[in-house]
């Protein structure tokens, strides 16, 4: 079992490098404690590098990862990339799709069934649009119903 300063001080300082604050640092740390548990090179840092990769600034990242940290523990490959697609698929471009994870990165921890169910519906009615899809994914079954 690794001591809590041999596994903190290595993650205190990439979150640090990945252009968090002390205070972002922090706030991940304390909403996130199971952070400690991850793998930098097997899961922290491929996540940076693919958000990364669909056009998120490091600003962006550090931002998203901050406001959600449980990000970090999902799946890359079985559950991040499919949510991606589904918003590739609806027509979103990667540039919109790294805006909307910037202001609500949590629209990655829906489960993928409600995701897709949200878009189609938006799709349906004709107003599938960035502004529509940040507004409606955190609601609740009842109150997207009326929207």
């Amino acid at each position: 079992s690794l001591s809590l300063e041999s596994k903190s001080k290595p993650l205190v300082h990439w979150l640090s490098e990945v252009g968090m604050s002390d205070a972002q640092v922090a706030k991940v740390i304390a909403r996130c404690p199971q952070m400690f548990g991850l793998s930098l090179d097997r899961k922290l840092k491929p996540l940076v590098y693919w958000l990364s990769e669909i056009g998120m600034s490091d600003a962006q990242v550090a931002k998203a990862i901050a406001t959600c940290p449980s990000l970090c523990g999902l799946s890359l490959p079985s559950n991040l990339m499919p949510k991606v697609q589904l918003l590739h698929d609806v027509g979103f471009s990667d540039a919109q799709i790294a805006s909307t994870l910037t202001v609500i990165p949590a629209l990655l921890t829906y489960s993928s069934k409600r995701l897709a169910h949200r878009l189609s519906v938006l799709q349906a009615q004709g107003v599938l649009t960035e502004t529509s899809m940040r507004s409606c994914m955190a609601m609740t079954d009842a109150k997207f119903a009326n929207f």
